[in-house]
């Protein structure tokens, strides 16, 4: 389980965040995909991760991009190899946007097609807690618009040493606008609403609440108080992650307040090792989003 995106968030607030995130902001090359319905937007001076998805009406962003950790991208977990985070002892961590000090990941190709609302991106990850690419890894991401819905086929191959132990593997992480504080998933065939645990400032839980669980069905929701908001399908996948985070009371794409949740699946690194997943974002009511993932279920 992996808590990277809240802590960071923490890192950039003791040093002068709003200066990083200005400074970040600056540097920004997005390109967008909007069919009329979903509006969906990568950054690629960050690996072309998802930075943006919102409805293409509101143009609100809906995703939670404070730091380099809370892109929605992908990102995988090894064994501890001396490297260290703010002065925590880390592992082998590739992530696609960059490192936890804001330095980039490498993108490698991009190929951008909005009159058939589809992007296509290769990139070589960074290290999450050292100075250094991951040049034994390499991530695809294609993503494509369907009506209300956003399609992502992620893939990975990993060229490195066997890691020996399994480890919990986000399948991706999402972190959403800090004022989705509403949690929704499937316990015993029932949509049902849960309290995520919550924390401070001190990376600390304040309130407890859920924290790992299983779903009966393989996606999730995090809605606000009209229940509006983000819905993750990810086939295949129905153990989960989640945690809001209360930063310093901030909430919008850049503010240090969010909420997170990343399915996962429990797997060890392999030398010649290549994974490959879909998921399934959309936006709206959570009656819309239930329907929507219903539809995609029938079909599979």
């Amino acid at each position: 389980m992996n808590s990277r995106g809240f802590y960071l968030s923490l890192t950039l607030l003791c040093a002068g965040g709003s200066l990083l995130c200005a400074e970040q902001k600056a540097k920004s090359k997005w390109s967008y995909l909007d069919n009329g319905k979903v509006r969906i937007g990568v950054d690629r001076s960050r690996g072309a991760c998802i930075g943006f998805l919102g409805e293409s009406l509101s143009k609100r962003n809906l995703l939670n991009i404070f730091d380099a950790g809370r892109y929605l991208q992908q990102s995988y977990y090894g064994e501890k190899d001396g490297t260290n985070w703010n002065g925590k002892p880390w592992r082998y961590n590739p992530i696609q946007g960059g490192n936890w000090q804001n330095k980039p990941s490498r993108l490698d190709s991009f190929e951008f097609k909005p009159d058939v609302f589809q992007i296509k991106s290769t990139t070589t990850p960074h290290h999450w807690a050292s100075d250094r690419l991951c040049e034994d890894m390499v991530m695809e991401q294609k993503i494509r618009l369907d009506g209300h819905l956003a399609i992502l086929d992620f893939s990975m191959q990993y060229k490195g040493g066997d890691h020996e132990r399994a480890r919990h593997q986000e399948m991706p992480a999402l972190f959403v606008d800090g004022e989705l504080k509403r949690f929704f998933y499937w316990k015993d065939d029932q949509l049902t609403e849960a309290s995520p645990r919550i924390l401070g400032e001190n990376g600390k839980a304040c309130q407890k609440g859920l924290s790992i669980d299983k779903s009966s069905k393989a996606w999730v929701a995090y809605v606000d108080e009209k229940k509006h908001g983000i819905g993750l399908f990810t086939p295949g996948t129905t153990q989960f992650t989640c945690y809001r985070a209360l930063g310093n009371g901030q909430t919008g794409p850049n503010g240090s307040a969010c909420s997170y949740v990343a399915p996962i699946r429990t797997f060890v690194l392999k030398k010649g090792m290549t994974l490959k997943y879909r998921i399934y974002l959309t936006t709206g009511s959570l009656q819309e989003i239930q329907s929507r993932f219903a539809k995609i279920e029938t079909v599979d």
